[in-house]
């Protein structure tokens, strides 16, 4: 007869659910992690958007296809953006590059009339599409719209990694899970029974007590309840065996006196026997028991390598992917460090603009002014009037031509010295306080906007041989936590930044007037993608760079103090200082 055991269906059973469950769940969090990711890219893509726009629409304007194509395909080089289209405001396709959509755009698109989401699930792409507006003397117009898209590739790409974590992480919890309720069923029900079985096959009517139970534990459960009815059961049988035997004396008794004595002398002679019995029986009895201790053992021995070797195998999956993850967050620290330059870049971009139209203006009223002198001198209607005249609009036009040119040529210099810094990883010597005023200058167009002010307070002959580009970064990030957290509700904020020479060390003390952190923000203020405003699209990055720039690349430290409603204090100490 088939035997159907009993634990072995009631871990098929747990086991059942719980494979279901973690299915499910683990389901869940992929397309959760999907959704999320969907939504950090089309995140990236707005901001994208107001970097690229102003550039595209005076390209579109200025009718200089060129400039766009080139736009586009610098656009289309970044591994998010697996199409582009830039249209005129006739529809008209000036460039087209990377994926296309094969639906008109008008069914795909749903927005607030500034931009339009795209989102196409046949063909797995998605995106925004946007108008291109020129502004001219306080009227915008519509020169063209510009269409940019991503895939589901790209998700699946930036997901994989997770992924692959979920379903790891599922395997051996469920692993785990199996292992335990192995061991906990084997433990609990199914050795238990065996016992109670061997027990029960051990059972010598001769010497019924001999065959009594022995209580395998101190807890009260239905094998114990079990053992008990077992052993009354073995109290009748004896006591029935007693009664038994009562009668045959008493019915011997009745024979002769020698019957009797030979009576007495069998009793004595099985009396004996029986306790020759008994003591082999308990001797094959812990033959037994130590055979089956010898068999557990060595189950157990194959369990705990089985299990060592489960461990090991887990053990080398989990440093493979702290390596990915180490790996991953190298590459995001990265391209947090080229985000804000390259945001630098467009502010910059756009602050030179403003000198260079109004250079093209002179130089275009110049040009007026020469050619209605010309038409005056051909006609003969050249007088000392008209000539002042000319003079007098000329030399104005030159010297606001000047002025403006000498203010682009100021930025770009600033700029172009702070930027390759910041691509070039070499160490030069710096004159520390001309350096800190051209990585303020680079991002005077962000100061700009703002009524904030920045003190410096720097001994100009102080030099330092150093990497110039992670100075740069870590002053430039300063200022920029300083703008979007300290000053967020502050019109007028001040910020200060000294530098004092200690032993043959560069010391800056930077420090504003915000609004401070409390003491459990400040425990955090140096954890990677900890942020207060990560509604706001910021990672949290900002002061983890800042540290690994400082100790790291620089092999100095760094120091932050603060109280709520009294600012943020850093001290940054650098090595190899000297005076020129």
């Amino acid at each position: 007869m088939k035997i159907t055991s009993i634990s072995r269906k009631l871990l098929s059973k747990v086991l059942s659910v719980y494979f279901i469950l973690t299915i499910s769940v683990t389901g869940v969090q992929i397309i959760a992690e999907y959704f999320n990711t969907k939504s950090h890219i089309n995140s990236e893509l707005l901001t994208l958007q107001k970097t690229i726009s102003g550039s595209l629409t005076r390209a579109v304007w200025e009718l200089n296809t060129q400039q766009a194509i080139d736009i586009s395909e610098g656009l289309i080089a970044i591994p998010m953006i697996k199409g582009i289209t830039v249209t005129d405001e006739a529809q008209n396709v000036i460039t087209q590059l990377g994926e296309v959509l094969s639906q008109p755009l008008e069914e795909l698109q749903k927005g607030d009339g500034e931009h339009y989401q795209i989102s196409s699930i046949s063909e797995g792409l998605f995106g925004h599409s946007f108008p291109l507006i020129f502004e001219f003397s306080g009227r915008t117009t519509t020169v063209g719209t510009v269409t940019l898209l991503s895939s589901n590739d790209v998700i699946f790409s930036r997901i994989e990694v997770g992924i692959y974590f979920l379903i790891g992480n599922a395997v051996v919890k469920t692993a785990f899970l199996i292992l335990l309720f192995s061991l906990a069923f084997t433990k609990l029900l199914t050795e238990p029974l065996q016992a109670l079985t061997n027990q029960m096959k051990q059972l010598d009517l001769r010497d019924p007590d001999a065959s009594k139970f022995h209580r395998m534990s101190n807890e009260t459960n239905e094998l114990n309840v079990l053992e008990d009815a077992y052993n009354d059961l073995i109290d009748e049988l004896i006591e029935f065996k007693d009664k038994l035997a009562f009668s045959q004396r008493e019915t011997s008794l009745a024979n002769d006196k020698l019957d009797e004595q030979n009576l007495l002398l069998e009793q004595e002679v099985a009396r004996k026997t029986s306790t020759l019995s008994s003591t082999l029986l308990r001797m094959e009895v812990q033959q037994k028991e130590m055979l089956l201790q010898q068999r557990q053992l060595e189950d157990e021995n194959k369990r705990r390598s089985q299990t060592e070797n489960t461990l090991i195998t887990t053990n080398k999956d989990l440093k493979s992917s702290i390596l990915e993850l180490s790996k991953a967050q190298d590459r995001l620290l990265e391209a947090e460090k080229m985000s804000s330059l390259g945001q630098l870049s467009a502010e910059v971009s756009h602050e030179i603009n403003t000198p260079i139209g109004i250079s093209i203006t002179s130089i275009s009223y110049l040009a007026d002014i020469l050619n209605k002198l010309q038409q005056d001198i051909n006609d003969q209607k050249l007088s000392k009037r008209t000539i002042n005249t000319f003079i007098d609009n000329a030399q104005r036009s030159v010297a606001l031509l000047m002025n403006n040119l000498e203010r682009a040529a100021e930025l770009i210099t600033s700029f172009k010295q702070v930027a390759v810094d910041q691509t070039n990883d070499k160490v030069r010597l710096i004159s520390i306080g001309k350096y800190i005023d051209e990585i303020i200058q680079s991002i005077h167009p962000k100061l700009k906007k703002t009524n904030h002010h920045i003190k410096i307070d720097c001994d100009p002959h102080i030099e330092i041989y150093s990497h110039p580009g992670a100075i740069a970064q870590i002053i430039i990030n300063l200022i920029i936590n300083s703008i979007t957290h300290g000053f967020a509700d502050i019109n007028r904020g001040i910020i200060t930044i000294k530098m004092i020479a200690e032993e043959q060390r560069l010391v800056m003390l930077y420090q504003d007037n915000g609004v401070g952190v409390s003491p459990e923000q400040l425990e955090k203020l140096f954890i990677p993608f900890y942020t207060t405003k990560a509604d706001t699209g910021n990672t949290g990055l900002g002061t983890h760079i800042i540290q690994n720039l400082v100790i790291d690349t620089l092999n100095g430290s760094i120091e932050a103090y603060s109280n709520p409603g009294e600012g943020l204090s850093y001290r940054i100490t650098f090595p190899d200082m000297r005076y020129s």
